[in-house]
């Protein structure tokens, strides 16, 4: 049996993006011992699934792993990467295909949260107020994950309030989630991007955050997770032992 590794992100429009994602999976690659590892991304960024597929195939690879890199479980890890790879099963029946799951609603995960947030802000006071921000979807466990995440925070941080907003796909929307905070917010305000990579989506959360620093609002901006090491090593352990699933645990004290 050769094994395969083949990374599936979720692709940009923003080359920045882009290349800050291929320049992360390069790292993880550098740290998994297997014969063969590819990148590929769902959407908007080459190369797609089915290139990837195919390298994986054309070197060898009778056993391949996918490995999205996606920190919840949605409608892209329950359909349409299955849908992407179902024409490549069918084409290479002899292949063994397997999916890892998405990162899920971890404690480290939420511990590196919090550890982003005091590096960019150093201390953080209870008056300070937290919004989450999503990518967003219609899937309703996107909301629950979203809970226990917010849960988390709120231990971690000390703070009095964390609110949960979205870029797309659902509600509260980013403009109505940044505004209501605001106007109630009594410390600083610090946005957290609950996004791996930078791109078209954080660009609108930075332009915002800028627009109100200038305007005098106590705001600031904390970085995408991907700057955290340890979503590397969730990458590396899901690369490394298949289908590894992590315990699903947001709050501190659980």
């Amino acid at each position: 049996m050769t094994r395969a590794i083949l990374y599936v992100g979720h692709g940009t429009r923003s080359k920045k993006g882009a290349e800050e994602a291929k320049e992360f999976l390069k790292r993880v690659i550098g740290r998994v011992d297997a014969p063969i590892q590819e990148i590929s991304f769902l959407e908007l960024t080459e190369p797609f699934i089915p290139e990837g597929f195919e390298r994986c195939v054309e070197k060898g690879a009778t056993e391949i792993t996918v490995v999205p890199i996606f920190l919840l479980t949605a409608g892209h890890i329950k359909e349409d990467i299955p849908e992407a790879l179902e024409p490549l099963r069918v084409k290479y029946p002899e292949v063994r295909v397997e999916i890892a799951p998405a990162f899920g609603v971890q404690k480290r995960i939420v511990d590196a949260i919090s550890e982003l947030v005091r590096a960019a802000v150093g201390k953080v006071d209870a008056a300070d107020s937290v919004l989450l921000v999503g990518r967003g979807s219609s899937d309703p466990a996107i909301h629950e994950a979203f809970s226990d995440i917010k849960e988390g925070v709120g231990e971690r941080l000390g703070v009095s309030r964390v609110d949960v907003c979205y870029l797309a796909a659902t509600t509260p929307l980013f403009a109505e989630g940044i505004e209501e905070i605001s106007v109630d917010a009594v410390g600083r305000v610090l946005v957290v991007p609950y996004l791996l990579f930078a791109g078209l989506l954080l660009s609108e959360v930075e332009r915002e955050v800028r627009k109100r620093q200038r305007a005098g609002q106590d705001i600031l901006l904390i970085d995408p997770l991907s700057r955290h090491g340890v979503i590397q090593d969730i990458v590396v352990e899901r690369a490394t032992v298949s289908g590894k699933e992590e315990s699903i645990v947001a709050t501190a004290n659980h």
